[in-house]
């Protein structure tokens, strides 16, 4: 049965399915085609910086060698190319510049042929608006001893894509594609005279952006470490795009650049990576290592985003200390409050599982449980629920249902410990239970310690618990004789011991989705049931000597 909050989601749900229907239909008539013409820019204004692609595009594996292709297939469908690869055009930052490029523009001519008009999947947002910064960060060796015709062509097609973009944008709910759209419209604006009012309608939509979606610290609302990175590679593009044209860098973009590298600087890892907490997966920060590297941090809290970092010595650890972001941006939450990522000596040695979407849509799904998070769960359940109503998923995506709080916060930085603790009750309404975590790095002996609490509020049946602490996939795990502790081989000659006191730990088989792949990997669980009303877990993790 649906609840109140979610008939509303599912009106909305109803109502925006009919406008896309209606939007689909009108998109595909001469009408709608008609009105995206307007007058065809006469020149270049400036010619922006191709290298600037290499912030938002991954595209450095291969080279592409567009003389060896034949334009006249180019374009034919076949399974094996990714549609959306191929017409957003970023494949043109693999083409050498220095090469003949006469395939280049008939295969861009062919593609005009073909596509100059509204096709559904090929003007998708994501791919339209890549492909319109594409071509304007490449038109040096596109437009290069062109014909007069192409030329007007080109830019007319141009022009077109960008006002279906701005006739749209305000039906965009998706803030990623919303900030690729405003790029591209913000970048036609820079380039083309005729045009200029385009950069001040890009400019305001963008500051909109930043106030609705980001905290005041700069972190995304969706609490998502990818999201943070994807975000700042285009307001870094922005940013530099507006200085090659020679104009003003907004204020307020200057701003949240700073702010979002300085958020990165805070989460990033020992190895130069990403966290794998809300719909993250390993992403090395190469692109924008350079923006990195130039930026001095000002991190003057320990807790960004809802995750605190312990830094001290060779230890480095995040914890989830937070409730779930609001459900419009909740898409890529995984259910892992008090979950945590801990480093040692630059190793990865406790881990979360990473985020599935990119396997499938069931690993995604299975992902987003507690049980795939360094969590506790109580009788196998997931803390958070996750919308079920396919309508509802299409339209807003795989949004949570319920959420949770978080309390008792407090962090800790004496003499002999440096760490912090936090409380939830996301298991208070189905099972009568709250979970407090401690952990924090014993400054003097060098290692980690935690303790769990699980307060039992109300008597009741007995629930069963289970502590999971994923271990990196690269490293082997064992249960010692003793049956409290596990030997986590890191090197031929180095290992760590895991101990959880009073109490015997298993190994069990998982998977880990980070690399965007299925992994096997292993953890360490500490299991049981629990009548009494409060139980207490003890447990540490040091060098094994």
């Amino acid at each position: 049965m649906f609840g109140l909050r979610s008939v509303f989601y599912y009106l909305i749900a109803c109502q925006i399915t009919f406008i896309k229907f209606f939007k689909k239909i009108y998109f595909s008539s001469k009408n709608y085609n008609r009105s995206l013409e307007s007058e065809i820019p006469k020149q270049f204004y400036y010619n922006p910086n191709p290298f600037l692609l290499s912030i938002i595009t991954s595209y450095v594996s291969q080279s592409f060698k567009i003389n060896e292709i034949d334009p006249n297939i180019f374009w034919l469908e076949d399974e094996k190319k990714n549609t959306d690869q191929m017409h957003n055009f970023f494949w043109l930052s693999l083409i050498d510049r220095k090469a003949d490029h006469s395939k280049l523009k008939k295969v861009i001519y062919i593609w005009m042929l073909k596509n100059s008009k509204y096709k559904k999947n090929i003007w998708e947002t994501s791919t339209l608006s890549a492909r319109v910064i594409s071509w304007i960060l490449n038109v040096d060796i596109i437009l290069d001893n062109s014909t007069f015709d192409f030329r007007k062509n080109f830019l007319n097609c141009i022009t077109s894509q960008t006002n279906h973009l701005k006739k749209n944008i305000k039906f965009e709910k998706d803030y990623s594609k919303k900030i690729e759209i405003l790029t591209a419209i913000i970048l036609t604006g820079l380039v083309f005279k005729e045009y200029e009012e385009n950069f001040n309608i890009g400019i305001k939509e963008l500051e909109s952006l930043v106030k609705n979606f980001f905290d005041d610290n700069g972190f995304p609302l969706s609490r998502s470490p990818n999201d943070l990175v994807f975000f700042a590679k285009y307001f870094i593009f922005c940013k530099e795009v507006i200085k090659d044209s020679q104009k003003y860098v907004p204020e307020f973009l200057e701003d949240i650049v700073e702010k979002n590298l300085n958020c990165i600087h805070f989460i990033k890892t020992p190895n130069n990576q990403l966290p794998l907490f809300n719909g993250a997966n390993i992403i090395k920060l190469d692109q924008i290592e350079m923006y990195l590297n130039n930026f001095k941090p000002n991190n003057k809290n320990n807790t960004l985003g809802g995750l605190f970092k312990i830094k001290y010595k060779n230890h480095f650890l995040l914890i989830d200390i937070d409730k779930p972001p609001q459900k419009k941006f909740s898409k890529s939450y995984q259910s892992g409050p008090l979950s945590f990522e801990y480093f040692l000596d630059g190793v990865k040695i406790i881990t979360n599982s990473g985020f599935g979407s990119q396997i499938s849509k069931k690993t995604e799904l299975i992902s987003r449980l507690t049980a795939c998070q360094s969590s506790l769960t109580i009788n196998d359940t997931t803390i958070t629920k996750f919308e079920k109503n396919e309508m509802i998923n299409k339209i807003f995506g795989n949004s949570i249902q319920d959420s949770f709080k978080s309390f008792d916060y407090s962090s800790k930085n004496e003499n002999d410990i440096v760490g912090c603790s936090a409380s939830n009750n996301g298991y208070e309404r189905k099972f009568g239970c709250t979970h407090k975590r401690e952990v924090y790095v014993n400054k003097d002996n060098n290692y980690l310690k935690g303790t769990d609490h699980i307060f039992k509020i109300k008597d009741g049946y007995p629930i069963r618990y289970a502590f999971r602490f994923h271990i990196n996939p690269e490293l082997s795990v064992v249960k010692t004789m003793s049956g409290n502790s596990a030997l986590i081989q890191i090197s031929k000659n180095k290992s760590l011991l895991f101990t959880v006191y009073d109490e015997n730990l298993e190994i069990e088989k998982s998977i880990f989705l980070g690399e965007k792949k299925i992994i096997d990997s292993a953890c360490i669980t500490i299991s049981g049931n629990l009548v009494n009303k409060n139980k207490i877990f003890n447990w540490e993790i040091k060098k094994n000597i």
